[in-house]
């Protein structure tokens, strides 16, 4: 089509009318015989411009001169035919005002030559696509990844398609995978159905397979764990495209193909919200989200903008995340009242100031310093920002009458290891005791590491698989609870809807599981075989770690909520003056500049805490119990 370029519309109607006036003439030859075909073909020659006209005319209002014939579907196709029974129809009427001898048997053949000519003639576009692009292809010695698609559905139709079709597609189908007995032996797309799931890893072998795709945007989490498990048995490379509520208008294309992540494998079933509760108490009032620029808080924001808030306030201290986030929302929700603050919760004159002139009905308290290892050797800086900046945020929430406060918190404030886990512990008690003094609702939610937060170990996995390796972890039998950022985000709005004061509300994190089993996955996921193309480096605990996390402490207990994920813990500390005369304490020994100091007192402060847990032994725990 290159090659026709601004003449293509004239030399397509050309063609046309050369092939519709072939098409009567030997409709003619066929209804009539040789020796009368003369006689009633040169009666036509008085109507052949009138019927060239009608049929182009009719083409023209079918739009068939503005497709791209080269992609063409069997949307297109069916115009033709619609544009050329038409054109008949049309035809047929106008022989018959002008009195014209013209039988209906050379009308129905005629026509039924036009459809076939000119399809056969756009097919002949989509025939010249491929084999350009087979050329172009070999020409850029472009290398194609041989492609086992599981599913023969229509998305799966769609993507080969495109394969085929595009000549700097990176993937070759070879074979198509169905559970469906009656598809076996089938083509989809000019692929061959050779089997169902459980045959991917003997055709994987036969078929010399590099890639696979799982092409089922509708697969349920049960299916699509089970078909991963198979999979992983292979050296494949494994894919997925998304599921329909990714997809828009039911559309699948090459470049929405994504690589299987580890939430693909945990299996874990979309979170279900009381949307009712949540719109009551954030529609149409003015939300501050603090650390609003963060993996946790810039969700929070995307996840708040669905329930229609009057104004959406993030504060941040990193302007990079702030300002990125700033940006995508602007452009999603043009009409969205937006405001993005710079400023540290640190500095208690700015939050005040903020409170005062915009007066947030909800506070959802992000913010925090959340690297284990870093603040072991910054402890300082762990209780300005964590500990003070809580307190800052809570007493502005308090005294400008916010209606709820709802803070982030960590698995890792149970039974605290590490000056981390030992900042969020007090931030917990902090709000527990403001809450007895205030008419504000002080909440925290308590749940563990976030699949794919900025630092977590998911990325920092890809990234040495991305060197080769190695993957480094710090014991073989550690293990944590997983949660995806979206999940975290829905299950904290949802638990702002239950806040009624003091309330520690602990979030199903499902099973814990092993970070060993994880980098294997992942390194399996990729392509690649653990301990032969990518190694596994065991580097031992680090100063803080724990080998499993815990989201309770003995003596909070358990009540339920309405929502099956979402548990309470009951209050445990709840006397505001002995917290601010500890948090004096706390500002003089910063003055000082004194660690060892600093570290005894936190211990005096959270009993719970213990630096010697973390010089645990190796050996495997029996379970990490909610």
């Amino acid at each position: 089509m290159k090659v026709l370029g601004k003449w293509k519309k004239p030399i397509l109607m050309l063609s046309d009318a050369v092939l519709i006036n072939l098409a009567y003439i030997l409709a003619f030859f066929f209804i009539y015989n040789y020796k009368n075909f003369r006689f009633y073909s040169s009666s036509y020659k008085e109507i052949a411009l009138t019927v060239t006209v009608i049929y182009i005319t009719c083409f023209y209002i079918f739009k068939l001169y503005e497709s791209l014939w080269r992609y063409a579907s069997i949307d297109e196709f069916m115009l033709v035919i619609g544009a050329c029974l038409t054109s008949n129809i049309v035809m047929i009427a106008f022989v018959r005002i002008i009195g014209h001898p013209f039988a209906y048997g050379v009308s129905i053949i005629a026509c039924a030559f036009s459809i076939i000519f000119i399809v056969g003639l756009r097919m002949s576009f989509r025939v010249y696509g491929r084999f350009e692009s087979i050329v172009n292809c070999n020409a850029s010695k472009i290398v194609q990844s041989r492609v086992m698609i599981i599913g023969a559905g229509s998305a799966a139709a769609m993507v080969i398609k495109e394969m085929k079709s595009s000549s700097q597609s990176k993937y070759m189908p070879i074979a198509v995978i169905d559970d469906e007995v009656y598809k076996k032996g089938n083509t989809i797309a000019g692929v061959k159905v050779l089997g169902n799931r459980k045959d991917i890893p003997k055709i994987v072998i036969e078929k010399n397979i590099e890639t696979i795709l799982i092409a089922i945007p509708t697969i349920d989490d049960e299916d699509k764990e089970e078909i991963l498990e198979i999979c992983k048995k292979t050296n494949c490379k494994i894919e997925i495209i998304p599921g329909m509520y990714e997809i828009i208008n039911g559309k699948v294309s090459l470049n929405q193909i994504r690589k299987v992540e580890i939430e693909d494998l945990l299996g874990r079933k979309a979170v279900k919200l009381d949307m009712q509760g949540i719109t009551s108490y954030i529609t149409n009032k003015t939300i501050l989200v603090t650390g609003g620029g963060g993996s946790i808080g810039s969700e929070l924001c995307r996840q708040i903008i669905k329930f229609n808030p009057k104004q959406l306030i993030v504060f941040d201290i990193y302007e990079n995340n702030a300002y990125d986030l700033q940006m995508e929302l602007e452009y999603k929700y043009p009409k969205l009242d937006l405001l993005v603050l710079i400023g540290s919760v640190r500095d208690k004159k700015r939050l005040e100031d903020v409170f005062k002139k915009y007066s947030p009905d909800i506070v959802f308290h992000a913010a925090a310093h959340k690297h284990v290892p870093l603040m072991e050797n910054s402890p300082m800086e762990a209780i300005k920002n964590n500990v003070f900046g809580t307190y800052n945020v809570a007493e502005c929430a308090h005294k400008f009458n916010v209606e709820r406060f709802v803070m982030i918190s960590t698995d890792k404030a149970v039974n605290p290891t590490n000056v981390m886990g030992a900042t969020k512990r007090m931030c917990e008690m902090i709000i527990q005791s403001m809450d007895k003094i205030s008419k504000t609702h002080f909440v925290a939610v308590r749940f563990g590491n976030v699949l794919g937060s900025n630092g977590s170990v998911i990325p920092l996995f890809k990234k040495q698989i991305e060197h080769g390796g190695p993957v480094t972890l710090t014991n073989k039998y550690i293990t944590r609870f997983f949660m995806t950022i979206p999940e975290a985000a829905q299950l904290v709005l949802q638990s702002g809807a239950y806040a009624q004061g003091g309330e520690i509300f602990v979030l199903d994190m499902g099973k814990p599981v092993k970070i060993y089993d994880l980098a294997w996955d992942l390194i399996k996921l990729s392509g690649f075989t653990p301990d032969k193309d990518i190694k596994i480096e065991i580097t031992g605990l680090r100063p803080g770690e724990k080998l499993y996390e815990e989201l309770l402490m003995s003596e909070e207990g358990l009540t339920n909520t309405k929502h099956e994920k979402i548990f309470i813990g009951k209050p445990t500390f709840t006397d505001l003056s002995v917290m601010k005369e500890k948090m004096l304490e706390l500002a003089v020994i910063i003055e000082k500049d004194d660690v060892q100091l600093l570290i005894d007192k936190i211990g005096e402060i959270v009993p719970t805490y213990n630096r010697t847990l973390a010089e645990v032994s190796t050996s495997q725990p029996e379970s990490a119990t909610m």
